[in-house]
Order: structure tokens, then C-alpha cells, then sequence
């Protein structure tokens, strides 16, 4: 496993799982046991995801010690304010059945999220939290967090893929020491992602499949990735990308990939982003 150190001096998993969308709670548990087994220490869910109790379940039945596992939940907007962070936090850590959270997240950019930033700057201070972060900021709306705000963030994750680079994003998070994270980092399979040419030639060349080319490429541009998969071979496949790096000229060949449209919800999830922005209208500047 390859490692980051966050702006706080915590050390964080460069490749995880994502669990997004994992309804079946039997199969969310079975899976995060799995992928722990396999080496996997970083585990991402949210309280949106409704399967912070399988994590739980999971992380109990694991013999690895907890202070090995590097676990994230996130915020959920209907808490974003100072005395929801506080219950919401709660929530997540008695569903989870953990005594801390090694990094949580601002799920959404929506309502009092400075009120909400605020009780998790205290809850970080003494212990509940190690490191704290924000989820789908604009660099405006991260700019700002971190002028009027005493705790920089830590870790902001963004929708970032072969598809949607998100090359200026990186660089400003760069310049004020935050931490990219990409959710998406398959573009949830659109756009015939896995049968790219290009992903597929440099695959062959170094005996890998275009996924593991795909996550060696984000790794190689310093950006945690935590694709989500249930499938057990997958597992095993995602973690298998730390024996092999790609050139400077394969790593060029793949920023020309970049369309800047990656991610594309499902006609059921339209509504519910069409909500997301509304409430972006009138959320705290």
C-alpha cells in the first residue's frame, strides 16, 4: 500500500473502497470483511449511504486492529449546521460502532455548512475525529472555507476520472495544502470507460487491465482514489497496481482523454441533483 500524509501529519491510504450504491447490507458487510482481508485499509461510506452499520459489522468481524483501518464517513446535508453536525457525528459513530473517525466529511456545499464545520473543528480537537474534510467543494467555496474558517481541511473529494481530470482543481488544492480525492474514478462505468483503446494498449504493455491503469494513473498524480466494487475478483485487481508505473509519455497520452464531462447521473438521480441545485442558491457564502 502506498501512503499519504495529510496537512495535519496523518498518514492516509492512497487506494481504498468506495461503497456507494451497495444496498444490500449483507453484501456491503461481506465485502468491506473481504477487502479488508485482502489488504484494503481504507473504507469510505456516508450516512446518505445507509450502510454505515454493514462497515461496522465488518470492521468487528476483521481481526486487523482498528488503528490499522483508516475510516471515512460523510456528513449528510439535512445535519449541516453546528447542532446537526454534532447528531449526525454521533449517529455515524454508533452506527459504525467506532469510538473516533480517522477522517469525515462536509458531504455537500449546502446550508449552514460553516456551522457545521465549526462543531467538527471541536470535535477534531479532542480526539472524536483525526483529520476533517469536506465532499464536491468548488475551489471558491473551499477558498473561502479556509479564509474564514481556524481548521484547513484536510481532504476534499471531487469527481475526477480519465474523463474529467479536474487539472485546475488539483492545482489549487496544492497550493493550499488540501488533499484531492477522486470519487468516480471509473466514471461509474460510462462511456465504455474499461474499453478505451489507449487503456487497453498501455494494459497489455505492462500486463494489466484498463482499470488498473486507470487507478495507477491517479495514484501516480498523488489523488486517493476509492473505486467501489462487490465482486471479489475486482477486489483483488484494484489493489494489484503497486508493482508497475507508468511513463511520463503514457501519462501524457491519457491527460488527452480529458473532456472535462465524466460522471453522468441516471435518469432516476436527476431529480435529486436538480434539488442539489437548488440548494447550492442558498447556501452559505
Amino acid at each position: 500500500m502506498e501512503y499519504i500524509t495529510l496537512n495535519n501529519g496523518i498518514k492516509m491510504p492512497k487506494l481504498g473502497l468506495g461503497i456507494f450504491r451497495v444496498n444490500d447490507l449483507n453484501q456491503a458487510e461481506e465485502t468491506v470483511y473481504q477487502a479488508i482481508k485482502l489488504g484494503y485499509r481504507l473504507i469510505d461510506t456516508a450516512a446518505a449511504y445507509g450502510n454505515e452499520k454493514a462497515v461496522g459489522q465488518a470492521i468487528k468481524r476483521s481481526t486487523i486492529d482498528r488503528s490499522e483501518l483508516f475510516i471515512t464517513s460523510k456528513l449528510w446535508l439535512t445535519d449541516n449546521s453546528y447542532e446537526g453536525a454534532q447528531i449526525g457525528l454521533e449517529r455515524s459513530l454508533n452506527n459504525l460502532g467506532l469510538d473516533y473517525l480517522d477522517l469525515y466529511l462536509i458531504h455537500q456545499p449546502v446550508g449552514d455548512y460553516y456551522g457545521a464545520w465549526r462543531y467538527l473543528s471541536e470535535a477534531y480537537q479532542s480526539g472524536k475525529i483525526r483529520a476533517i474534510g469536506v465532499d464536491n467543494f468548488t475551489q471558491q467555496k473551499l477558498v473561502d472555507l479556509i479564509n474564514f474558517t481556524d481548521v484547513r481541511p484536510a481532504v476534499n473529494m471531487i469527481e475526477t476520472n480519465i474523463f474529467n481530470q479536474r487539472d485546475e482543481d488539483q492545482e489549487a488544492m496544492i497550493d493550499y495544502n488540501v488533499q484531492m480525492e477522486a470519487w468516480a474514478p471509473f466514471a461509474s462505468g460510462n462511456n465504455n470507460v474499461f474499453d478505451v483503446p489507449l487503456l487497453n494498449e498501455i494494459g497489455q504493455r505492462h500486463g494489466k487491465s484498463s482499470a488498473q491503469v486507470i487507478l495507477r494513473w491517479l495514484l501516480q498524480r498523488n489523488i486517493v482514489a476509492i473505486p467501489k466494487t462487490v465482486h471479489l475478483n475486482r477486489l483483488k485487481e484494484n489493489l494489484d497496481i503497486f508493482d508497475f508505473e507508468l511513463s511520463d509519455q503514457e501519462m501524457n497520452q491519457i491527460k488527452a482523454l480529458n473532456t472535462g464531462n465524466g460522471f453522468n447521473l441516471p435518469e432516476n438521480a436527476q431529480s435529486f441533483q436538480n434539488t442539489l441545485d437548488m440548494l447550492n442558491q442558498f447556501s452559505v457564502e
